[in-house]
């Protein structure tokens, strides 16, 4: 293996990786802008169905070079297995012919996203901001071109994420909405970028109402009612989020027995919080706190940022390698109202931090310390802060795919979980009203496992939870009895499964994976297992399937 002194020498594979990450950056610039590389500040992706098989034609190509090579060492082995079971997967993902719509992981979102990512702080910042104001109506063109295209061959989501991506888009090209305060914070700081700012902003509420009109006038009609996507399609996107094939009905019962045996411990520790107090009683107690209450967005971001502070500061050096510049995390109010908690890594050169995201959906105002504590773990450090700044670090290394375009849902999310499960272990929510949170994030999890499944499988309900085969309307009762979610979150956390199947499930399928991996590890290793060094050895791997990672951890 290599020693901190002596970079790795890069192989035939390392360059057949980094001419697909550059091939792949052509195709879709705002790749760039996304890792803060620069010149690619005012390009978007061709969203077309030409950029998708322009994609396919550079993944075809670097599978075939990748046949024709043999790892020199153990990073290279890892590669070779990371991009067949990626870029293989890709293809056949890409073969189904399927456009992405949904509430949260589309184009639809993601052409407007980005601008989250993009510095606003000069006249410069905003220049590239006006650029891409203006590129991004091709950009939607090209999208709409791909929708119209999968409905051509009969492949259009629910009318549910039909309709919901409609008032996302109507919201987005509201007039005084996003585009136009954008605008208007560029022109105060620089009143000559005025007119660029402004038409850009117009261009972009034409393009977002031009999709809204598209999806409602041609996809809504021929979108399908049913939400369940069945087996084949679910089985498909299920190895896309988790690397790894898993048996869909032993992994739905585990679910279920896994959120059994947390609301065992919740009713354990409902019994610390007041004794005899049920789950329910405990969370009043909490909320009522006052010791526990956050008022207002900035009182919610001042808090995050201090815990995320404080947990780097105590876990640098002790239970984790934290080096600079990881060391530091930036806490967000995102500027939309969605819903959902989201991290975005740093730049490649770390001048732009990791960043963790809170979208508030309207009227939501007041927030509880108790409830939140381990997302900050999750988001932050050690979960996605630590294992993507890890890999950002490591470019002596890893190549350019491993390091900036390789992720795999139940990698990092399950990481995540595992990171939250770990900070209990750690004593950091030993503080009963901190672990009811934590459980009720596992809880969460657990129950998105059975509805996820459950649903788009349309399996039978668990006997404790009904009766009959699982349907939408039967799961918002069951997710409303397991969430501690607002109302606002959990219609978009119930949205976001129906659309997005098989990725909620990953983060605690993946936590499981992990876990397994772990206790395998440290079962063959006996004393000698270190559990901060295995943290460090696979951190280093960055982002891979888990079922390579398995491989790489185990049979390496």
């Amino acid at each position: 293996m290599n020693n901190e002194t002596s970079p790795r020498a890069a192989t035939a594979i390392d360059a057949v990786a980094d001419q697909h990450f550059e091939h792949t950056l052509r195709i879709y610039p705002d790749l760039g802008a996304e890792l803060g590389l620069p010149g690619y500040e005012s390009l978007y992706g061709d969203y077309s169905p030409e950029g998708t098989r322009r994609y396919a034609e550079a993944a075809r190509n670097t599978l075939a070079k990748l046949g024709e090579l043999q790892p020199v060492d153990d990073v290279d082995k890892v590669t070779l297995d990371a991009m067949q079971e990626r870029l293989g997967l890709e293809l056949e993902i890409i073969a189904t012919g399927r456009t992405e719509l949904n509430n949260i992981a589309c184009p639809a979102q993601e052409i407007r996203a980005i601008f989250d990512l993009m510095p606003q702080d000069s006249a410069e910042d905003f220049g590239h901001i006006a650029r891409r104001l203006a590129n991004l109506p091709a950009a939607m063109d090209g999208y709409i071109e791909s929708l119209r295209d999968s409905a051509s061959k009969g492949l259009v989501a629910a009318r549910r994420q039909v309709k919901i991506v409609m008032e996302q888009s109507t919201d987005y090209a509201k007039d005084g909405g996003f585009f136009d305060e954008l605008a208007a914070d560029g022109a105060k700081l620089d009143a000559s970028l005025s007119e660029a700012l402004a038409s850009g902003a117009d261009a972009s509420k034409a393009a977002y109402r031009k999709l809204a009109s598209v999806l409602e006038e041609e996809l809504l009609p021929a979108a399908p009612a049913k939400d369940a996507v069945g087996r084949e399609q679910y089985a498909l996107a299920s190895r896309d989020f988790l690397g790894a094939e898993v048996d869909l009905e032993e992994t739905y019962a585990w679910g279920v027995e896994e959120l059994g045996r947390i609301i065992a411990e919740q009713e354990r520790v409902a019994q610390q919080i007041k004794p005899g107090a049920s789950i329910a009683e405990a969370k009043e107690i909490l909320n009522a706190d006052p010791e526990r209450k956050l008022a207002g967005k900035d009182a919610l971001r001042e808090w995050m940022q201090s815990k995320a502070d404080a947990a780097v500061r105590d876990l640098a050096g002790t239970h984790f390698d934290i080096p600079a510049p990881m060391d530091r995390i930036e806490c967000m109010i995102a500027p939309t109202e969605d819903g959902g908690i989201y991290y975005t890594g740093p730049s490649e050169d770390f001048s732009r931090p990791g960043r963790m995201w809170w979208s508030i959906p309207p009227g939501e105002d007041e927030f509880t310390t108790w409830s939140e504590l381990t997302t900050v773990y999750h988001e932050g450090v050690p979960g996605h802060h630590l294992q993507i700044g890890t890999a950002q670090l490591q470019a002596d290394t890893l190549n350019k795919w491993r390091r900036n375009l390789c992720w795999v849902s139940g990698h990092g999310e399950g990481w995540a979980l595992y990171s939250e499960r770990l900070m209990q272990q750690l004593g950091y929510l030993d503080d009963p009203g901190d672990y009811m949170g934590m459980l009720g994030a596992q809880r969460m999890r657990a129950a998105r496992v059975v509805f996820d499944i459950g649903v788009h499988l349309e399996l039978e309900i668990p006997a404790a939870w009904g009766e009959g085969i699982w349907t939408p309307e039967k799961g918002y009762d069951f997710l409303r009895a397991n969430f501690d979610d607002s109302p606002g979150q959990l219609d978009f956390e119930f949205t976001r499964y129906l659309g997005w199947p098989g990725q909620a499930p990953s983060y605690k399928v993946g936590q499981r994976l992990w876990e397994q991996i772990r206790d395998e590890l440290a079962a063959r290793e006996g004393e000698n297992f270190d559990v901060r060094a295995f943290h460090t050895r696979a951190l280093k791997l960055g982002s891979v399937g888990l079922d390579t990672l398995k491989r790489a951890l185990l049979d390496g």
